[in-house]
């Protein structure tokens, strides 16, 4: 319970410590990547939509080939076991 204690509290500290600059550079608008519009907020979003969308049809690609490995392995198993 120490340890976890500790932990939160070191992350909560490291939290408020980065959040201090974050709000002064944050004032009037002007972030990291300086003045944004529309239209850089609108190709961010795209590029997150995309992202999560290859992400998804990557993963299920690998579940695929590993439920496919899977079955074989039972299938030999099963031949050899007979």
């Amino acid at each position: 319970m120490n340890r976890v204690r500790n932990s939160l509290v070191a992350v909560l500290t490291a939290l408020f410590v980065l959040a201090l600059p974050a709000y002064a550079a944050a004032a009037d608008g002007v972030g990291t990547a300086g003045r944004v519009d529309d239209r850089y907020i609108t190709f961010f979003c795209f590029g997150v939509i995309a992202f999560f969308a290859i992400l998804v049809t990557v993963l299920s690609l690998i579940q695929g080939k590993l439920d496919a490995k899977k079955d074989q392995r039972r299938h030999d198993l099963d031949r050899f076991n007979s």
